[in-house]
């Protein structure tokens, strides 16, 4: 049996600890709790938790079984080192020594050179990203008005899409299909409407194909508060939701804010509505998005 330690320079301890990591990094970015990853998976609460500290030992078919309700490959779980392009290796090892502003600096170098069409091409337009609570749909409301131009809630147009409600979507079928009926309902509103402004859901961002579409067509804006404004205007909606058999709620929301930060960082711009009037932040991207507009039909 081939030496693994020696041929990845790391032992087993240290690859599990990684897969824990792993699986609980990417359960946070798609907004799952673990009770819903244990009921798409079959693999049972416990074992999971194992598996995400470091203690998991897991089977290969029961690692794929986790990869599948996730809504991805098995090799991003378990890719300890393989076989790739040079290119792609010395440009990966690059991106392994930066820290994280530098890393987001290469990001947004990317994206400028490689990646969405400039702002002033898309402030036609506008999709607002970020969790529930931030204050998308009541902003999204205002800008469609300023701008006579319809306001859409992706959510909305999932359920078209599907024929389901999402809660259906979620239990009938799980996160892949979800995920299908989003870029599915993306796809038709960027080619429906050449003017809107766009809601989205929370975790559009923890699908990196879909997030590249939704930015290559949109100016994005990420909607951004506190997560205690986040809960507490939840639950002020009369949504319990959020708390309902979980006592790490708010725990399980800083963790979310934790992993997606980044991805909700490459959005064209950003808000922060807490302690903030919706006249006051409507006011600041107006500010910016007033002049691209112009530029975008001087340009026609």
């Amino acid at each position: 049996m081939p030496d693994v330690a020696a041929a990845t320079g790391s032992t087993d301890e240290d690859f599990l600890a990684r897969l824990g990591a792993r699986v609980r990094a990417m359960r946070a970015r798609r907004g799952m709790s673990r009770r819903l990853l244990a009921r798409d998976s079959g693999v049972s609460e416990r074992y999971l938790a194992q598996l995400e500290s470091g203690n998991g030992n897991i089977s290969v078919a029961r690692l794929r079984a986790v990869a599948a309700a996730l809504d991805i490959a098995l090799d991003r779980l378990v890719d300890d080192g393989v076989d790739r392009p040079p290119e792609l290796d010395r440009l990966i090892d690059r991106l392994k020594s930066l820290d994280g502003a530098a890393l987001a600096q290469a990001v947004a170098l990317l994206d400028r050179h490689c990646g969405a069409a400039p702002a002033a091409g898309r402030a036609g337009r506008i999709a607002l990203i970020g969790l529930r609570g931030a204050g998308k749909s009541t902003l999204g409301r205002a800008l469609g008005a300023v701008f006579g131009v319809p306001f859409i809630e992706l959510a909305a147009e999932i359920e078209v899409e599907s024929g389901m409600s999402l809660p259906e979507i979620f239990d009938l079928s799980g996160q892949g299909a979800y995920r299908r009926y989003e870029r599915r309902a993306l796809d038709r509103v960027l080619a429906e409407r050449p003017a809107a402004v766009l809601a989205t859901g929370g975790s559009i961002v923890s699908e990196p194909a879909t997030f590249d579409r939704l930015r290559g067509g949109c100016f994005t804006i990420w909607v951004r508060c506190t997560p205690e404004a986040h809960m507490a205007r939840v639950m002020a909606q009369g949504d319990m939701r959020p708390m309902a058999g979980n006592p790490e709620a708010m725990e399980d929301l800083k963790r979310i804010l934790v992993e997606r930060e980044s991805l909700y960082g490459r959005a064209d711009l950003t808000v922060d509505t807490a302690d903030r009037t919706v006249e006051e932040t409507l006011a600041e991207i107006l500010r910016v998005v007033r002049p691209l507009r112009k530029v975008a039909e001087a340009a026609r």
